[in-house]
């Protein structure tokens, strides 16, 4: 047995094939991985990785297990799982994830290539466990996978409680000690038992105050499209394939971008966070349709046109289109006299919820500070934004389709 402090979880103890995987090449890699990308360009703080996030996976998962009663090679399968979950994960986590997925057809759950040979293989086949079978926990798959990957995981459960800590801010607080207490499997489902529609409703709260104020925070987004927009530069320049970014860890990929002449710019502007502004801050009922459901090409064409009439340079114009507003929580399930109930059944506070989420939608467009006024003007042309009139504010920050401002 290993026993390591946690920043969150106090003492954790490692032991049986956790014990074994840790010290893989596999799972120490994570610990070069940031667990929120660049929002510590916001929040100096957040600079916890992948790793103590996979610890704190695995201890959850443990403990879920005990109060389960389940023991045996299925549960070693899910602490396998549980540690593992994140060992798919490129540089900066999910802020290039859509691009290694554009190329390798991967997400950072399919982890199924990465198991199946080397040292983390054959740990897990000396406890007797098919490597495909975990990398199926880890995709959600199955009874157990719910605990791994599902609207109740353990996943969730620790970086709401692990980003809140170090980024300072006080809205991902959750009691994950009740969470993991409460939690029953019915018919196969995993649910919270009866009287607890409101702790189900704390995760959902969590991540509708944490998207705004952390996730998704203004000058995070710029900086995560800054270093999309750099990736995707130096896999087309021939630098390095979509393959190896996959596979490298922050430092790696920040390297690989300084020494690249494409990438240079933008590596030099996140080292010393000379971060595009916003030129356009636009509310979703201001954006066509089309505009949203456009794909990643066309998005790229909108780039070179708001540039073409702008009179400047491709790279100085990113478009930001986030997805459509979705809640994933609001799928949890709870037991409410003795019937099994999705929460967005039977909590009043969805409804409100997913219409503050609707109204926080922004489309940004972002350009060098001194040709910001030219980009935005011409984005609102070329895409057609609904923003012209009385109700635009022109200021330091921007084009908005409201005068509400958001701190940068």
């Amino acid at each position: 047995m290993k026993v390591i402090k946690d920043s969150v979880h106090d003492h954790i103890a490692v032991e049986g094939i956790a014990r074994e995987l840790l010290d893989t090449p596999t799972v120490q890699r994570l610990r070069g991985i940031a667990q929120l990308g660049t929002v510590s360009l916001v929040y100096p703080s957040a600079n916890h990785t992948r790793f103590e996030h996979s610890l704190g996976v695995y201890h959850l998962a443990c403990e879920a297990l005990e109060q389960l009663g389940i023991d045996g090679r299925q549960a070693t399968r899910v602490e396998a799982a549980a540690l593992l979950h994140d060992v798919g994960h490129g540089p900066f986590s999910h802020n290039v994830e859509g691009i290694v997925h554009r190329e390798t057809g991967r997400y950072h759950d399919d982890v199924g290539d990465l198991l199946a040979s080397g040292e983390v293989a054959a740990i897990l086949e000396n406890h007797g466990l098919d490597p495909a079978a975990v990398a199926g926990l880890v995709a959600g798959k199955g009874r157990f996978g719910q605990l791994v990957s599902g609207e109740l995981d353990v996943d969730r459960m620790d970086y709401l409680v692990r980003d809140a800590h170090h980024t300072g801010v006080p809205y991902g607080t959750i009691d994950h000690g009740r969470l993991v207490r409460e939690l029953t499997f019915v018919d196969g489902e995993l649910v919270l038992g009866e009287g607890n529609v409101q702790t189900a409703e704390s995760l959902l709260v969590a991540r509708a105050l944490m998207n705004p104020t952390v996730y998704n925070h203004s000058a995070a987004r710029i900086a995560k499209a800054m270093l999309r927009c750099a990736v995707e530069g130096l896999i087309d320049s021939g630098a390095v394939e979509a393959e190896r970014v996959a596979r490298m860890d922050d430092h790696d990929l920040i390297v690989s971008l300084r020494r690249t002449d494409e990438t240079e710019t933008f590596a030099r502007r996140l080292d010393h966070r000379e971060l595009y502004k916003r030129a356009v801050w636009a509310e979703i009922d201001d954006v066509p349709g089309g505009i949203i459901e456009a794909d990643h090409d066309s998005i790229r064409e909108f780039e070179g046109e708001i540039a073409g009439e702008a009179g400047v340079s491709p790279d100085e114009v990113i478009v930001d289109v986030p997805d459509r507003p979705s809640m994933t929580e609001s799928t949890s399930r709870v037991v409410v006299n003795g019937e099994i109930r999705r929460l967005g059944r039977q909590s009043a506070l969805v409804d409100a919820l997913r219409a503050a989420q609707y109204s926080q939608w922004r489309l940004g467009v972002y350009s060098p500070p001194e040709v910001r006024e030219r980009v935005g003007h011409a984005a609102v042309r070329t895409l057609g934004l609904e923003i012209d009139g009385p109700l635009v504010s022109e200021t330091r920050d921007g084009l908005y389709a409201t005068l509400d401002q958001f701190a940068e």
